[in-house]
């Protein structure tokens, strides 16, 4: 299977965000870094976007409130993501922060980062970067360039990157397991769920894919070459549950993005609907409909985190 044109989503979704930046819906000062040139995306594409980046980070909030800076983050198929640098700008320290995506993308990664002044003094001075090939390493912060489907070598390059088994790890996906053989993913969520004590998930990804709407989703990105190879877990909020219950996480809950977005804090909603005008507000609920945020958690630090 040619991973090129799930590769080439990374380079449409930092667009994307970094549109709805522009606008103004949420702060990065980063993401410029990681885009040439300027496209502006339709209110709905921004809105979308904006319950997708905000609704991760609500999470995300929880996981940090509970852990302080005893954790680690590892970032599934990060792509462009700038969470590092937005963490670090916020004054949020945690133990170790590792991303990991296809060769091909990190070293695209690694070169932008490289020749720009502000993302590497975030990240350290030169004696603590080091650039090997398509990754980095520092002191907190490293990229990975592996297939997730390579469980071996995965494992080798975590343990080279300072991963500690033991303390509390969040694992974060924005639509990634979707483009992996449901059985690799599988590997994958089983394999993490034995290595680590204490671990906390969160997934953005499709779901409800098996109504006209997402019969139609699936043939657009089918027609930009990208085949959903894991659509079988992408049916409903329960199929999403099943794929971490089964394999041995204690517990996973799911949302559709209709309910995060209703969720959200009211005064920011109203600040970013008021951003720009939306004719098409339907368009926009059958999109939320159709994406969905699941959480899963094994160990005791998130046990108790199964409501909104």
């Amino acid at each position: 299977m040619s991973f090129d044109g799930v590769q080439a989503t990374n380079c449409d979704a930092t667009k994307c965000k970094y549109s709805a930046v522009k606008m103004g819906y949420w702060h990065d000062n980063y993401i410029q870094y990681f885009v040439t040139g300027y496209e502006r995306k339709t209110p709905e594409i921004n809105r979308g976007y904006y319950a997708r980046t905000k609704g991760v980070a609500m999470f995300m909030d929880k996981f940090l409130m509970k852990t302080g800076s005893n954790c680690q983050i590892i970032n599934l198929g990060a792509g462009f993501d700038t969470l590092y640098w937005r963490l670090k700008e916020s004054g949020v320290r945690i133990n170790n922060y590792i991303e990991i995506d296809f060769p091909s993308v990190t070293s695209k990664k690694c070169f932008l980062i490289k020749k720009n002044k502000i993302l590497l003094d975030t990240i350290g001075t030169h004696d603590e970067i080091k650039f090997i090939g398509p990754e980095l390493h520092s002191n907190d912060y490293h990229i990975i360039g592996t297939d997730l489907r390579n469980l071996t070598e995965l494992d080798k390059k975590l343990c080279q990157s300072g991963i500690n088994f033991e303390i509390p790890t969040l694992f974060l996906t924005e639509c990634v397991l979707v483009y992996m053989e449901q059985e690799s993913s599988s590997m994958l969520l089983q394999w993490i769920a034995k290595k680590f004590n204490d671990i906390f998930f969160i997934n953005y990804e499709q779901v409800n894919m098996n109504d006209n709407f997402g019969r139609i989703m699936l043939d657009n990105l089918r027609s930009r070459g990208c085949q959903l190879a894991g659509v079988d877990a992408c049916l409903s909020p329960q199929t999403q549950i099943d794929r971490f219950v089964r394999v041995g996480w204690d517990s996973a809950r799911s949302w559709n993005m209709i309910n995060i977005y209703e969720y959200l804090p009211v005064d920011d909603r109203y600040r970013m609907e008021r951003l720009e005008m939306l004719d098409e507000l339907e368009l926009l609920q059958q999109l939320l409909q159709h994406y969905c945020i699941t959480i899963a958690w094994k160990g005791g630090t998130m046990a108790d985190v199964d409501h909104l």
